[in-house]
């Protein structure tokens, strides 16, 4: 089914220095440098407003700059423990993709999904009721794009409600998809507000999946109205390693935030603030022990949480007794993840926890062990789209991608 990107109610919202790029061209794109700027505001409400006595602008359309992208988006850890709704990172190895395409069968400024796979059979094609799709049409339609209709396929990496941003990563790599096709005229944070739009429609307007989604590494979600990002560097020389283990539970976002505490205890409020500010300051001092005892001191989110996920107290208990740092809930679960700064000690903590989980939740679960991605949701195969677009560029008939574009091709992808 193919909706247009005009028909969607969605409205979506630019950031006030966005209104400068009404007048530009395809060859005179931004860079989307992913970790460029560690902090940056968009605005909630505000709309692009132009004086009536100023000259018109022409809003130009963006045309392809590629007939077809794949874009891959990774999983996300959100909450981390104290940080309900607004800290969470990305994790390196699992994901999303979405293969997008100009597609001359579909109607123009419209987006059709044409298969989905893996881990998403039961997800529907409507783009309307689809992340990826709902994503795909917001980006669609901050672009203006409306000569050219697209159609994509989802392949899902990430089973679904398992806790590891599965909605955000569809909505991510469909959007980064999008922008990309037509120059990558949008910056993270318009990315991040058109992936909003899918997660107000799945699961709550929540950030601390699809910003480090995006964005990459850990981000913090200060404020969000307006929409205000921080992204937060850990020390390159830590080896931080986060063992996920997902067992064959489903645990829905909505149902798990039905359980939450309507009123808190002031005490509560001040322990989970100061474990809060306590995992930021480890992450930017890099202090992984640090990290992983504030991980696990959550006295709001996680008791109301862990009962409903069979075994979770005692699998938790089995990493730290295993030698993790910390552990806790991903997301809204099940998968519990746990965090520590070698390898080999991390595959041998998450059979512990594989073991606790068969042993007190009778439930099979599957570990893996992976680092924290400090990219966020990008292009694929670039090398080889780099090949194309300088042999092609070379020709004077081809007239697509100018050398100044391919000079922001390289410091974009850092090729």
């Amino acid at each position: 089914m193919a909706v247009s990107s005009c028909e969607m109610s969605l409205n979506p919202v630019f950031s006030p220095t966005s209104t400068a790029r009404v007048s530009k061209s395809p060859s005179s794109s931004s860079h989307f440098n992913l970790s460029s700027s560690l902090r940056f505001s968009v605005s909630a409400s505000a709309q692009p407003s132009f004086n009536s006595k100023s000259v018109a602008v022409t809003v130009v359309e963006p045309q392809p700059v590629f007939t077809s992208v794949i874009s891959f988006a990774p999983a996300t850890v959100a909450n981390l423990g104290p940080g309900f709704d607004f800290l969470g990172c990305a994790v390196d190895g699992i994901g999303d993709y979405v293969n997008l395409r100009v597609d001359p069968d579909v109607r123009p400024g419209e987006v059709s999904i044409s298969e989905i796979s893996g881990a998403g059979s039961k997800l529907s094609k409507n783009p309307l009721w689809n992340c990826a799709g709902i994503a795909a049409i917001a980006v669609m339609k901050m672009l203006k794009v409306r000569s050219v209709g697209v159609s994509l396929s989802l392949e899902k990496g990430l089973p679904l409600g398992s806790g590891l941003g599965s909605s955000a990563a569809s909505a991510a790599a469909a959007a980064v998809a999008v922008n990309e096709l037509f120059g990558g005229l949008l910056s993270p944070s318009e990315l991040v507000i058109a992936g909003l739009e899918s997660e107000a429609k799945v699961s709550g307007y929540h950030a601390d999946n699809i910003a480090p989604c995006i964005m990459g590494g850990f981000v913090l979600v200060r404020s969000y109205d307006p929409l205000e990002l921080m992204r937060l560097k850990l020390p390159q020389e830590n080896k931080l390693f986060f063992v996920l283990v997902n067992p064959e539970f489903e645990a829905p976002t909505k149902k798990m935030r039905a359980v939450l505490p309507k009123e808190i205890t002031m005490s509560h409020h001040v322990w989970n603030s100061s474990q809060a500010g306590a995992l930021v300051a480890s992450v930017l001092q890099g202090d992984l022990k640090g990290l992983g005892r504030a991980l696990s001191s959550d006295k709001i989110v996680e008791p109301r949480r862990a009962p409903l996920i069979p075994g979770m107290e005692a699998v938790k208990k089995a990493a730290i007794a295993a030698g993790a740092f910390g552990c806790t809930i991903s997301g809204a679960g099940p998968t519990a993840v746990a965090v520590t700064d070698d390898e080999e000690r991390g595959i041998e903590i998450g059979e512990r926890m594989v073991e606790a989980f068969m042993k007190e939740g009778n439930l099979k679960a599957l570990a893996m062990v992976k680092q924290l991605d400090q990219v966020g949701a990008r292009l694929k195969h670039l090398p080889l789209l780099w090949c194309m677009a300088v042999s092609v560029a070379k020709q004077s008939t081809w007239n697509v991608l100018t050398r100044t574009q391919l000079r922001v091709f390289t410091i974009r992808y850092k090729i």
